[in-house]
């Protein structure tokens, strides 16, 4: 289980986490949901070392990863899809995907992963010599997706994996996002698109101003006036 216990998080003097915490135990997708500058790109960077904690505990199976770097986080088990996607755009399908396999166990099994991407998203198999920047938003977001997952991780953290792309593309992105939910990775995902991420998910956090404000279900999140007045116009 990956537990995050009464986290604060600064830039500076500025507060941005407040005594956040959540779990995701295994083979769970768990949403974030929340309005921009709520807090929830700052939640997952923490997670994935990128950015410090000032205060609590982040944990993986009873290991604590606060304050470990970033590439002993996703060496425990974690990997990070950054909002906007931050592909080497002038570089190949294939080269962006080699680069997810860095650490020494992830080279080790480069060509397994590499496979394991292959089935999951077949367009990279069939793009591989094509620079990363010529895919279409919608191949691109699985190119991040299938960099990450080149690090075999056990927890993916998805960062607004929805975010200006088209309607049609969505549907797309949200069903990969399932499927690689089935290969028994589990996901923690932010996003504001509550409505999509409230399909996909089993449970989920509101977050408002650097604080939980409400966590549950998708069944009690999706009953709550407050969300949906707050986030699905209802």
């Amino acid at each position: 289980m990956l537990e995050v216990c009464d986290i604060d998080v600064f830039y500076g003097e500025a507060e941005a986490l407040h005594q956040v915490s959540l779990t995701i135990a295994s083979h769970e997708i768990v949403a974030v949901l929340g309005s921009n500058g709520a807090g929830k790109t700052t939640l997952v960077s923490a997670i994935a070392g990128v950015l410090p904690c000032r205060g609590g505990l982040i944990s993986l199976d009873g290991q604590i990863l606060t304050d470990l770097p970033r590439h002993r986080v996703s060496a425990a088990g974690v990997a990070i899809v950054p909002e906007g996607r931050r592909l080497f755009t002038q570089m190949t399908v294939r080269e962006n995907l080699q680069i997810g396999a860095y650490a020494p166990e992830a080279r080790r099994k480069m060509q397994e992963s590499l496979t394991e991407v292959h089935e999951l998203f077949p367009i990279l198999a069939d793009r591989a010599d094509q620079k990363a920047g010529t895919l279409s938003g919608g191949q691109q977001q699985m190119l991040a997706i299938g960099r990450a997952l080149m690090t075999r991780p056990r927890y993916l953290l998805l960062d607004e994996p929805s975010l200006g792309l088209a309607p049609i593309i969505v549907d797309t992105v949200f069903d990969l996002i399932e499927r690689v939910h089935q290969s028994g990775i589990s996901v923690l995902m932010v996003e504001q698109n509550v409505g999509r991420a409230l399909e996909v998910c089993g449970r989920g956090y509101v977050l408002e101003e650097g604080r939980v404000v409400m966590e549950g279900s998708r069944d009690e999140l999706l009953g709550s006036d407050r969300v949906r007045k707050a986030y699905l116009a209802i």
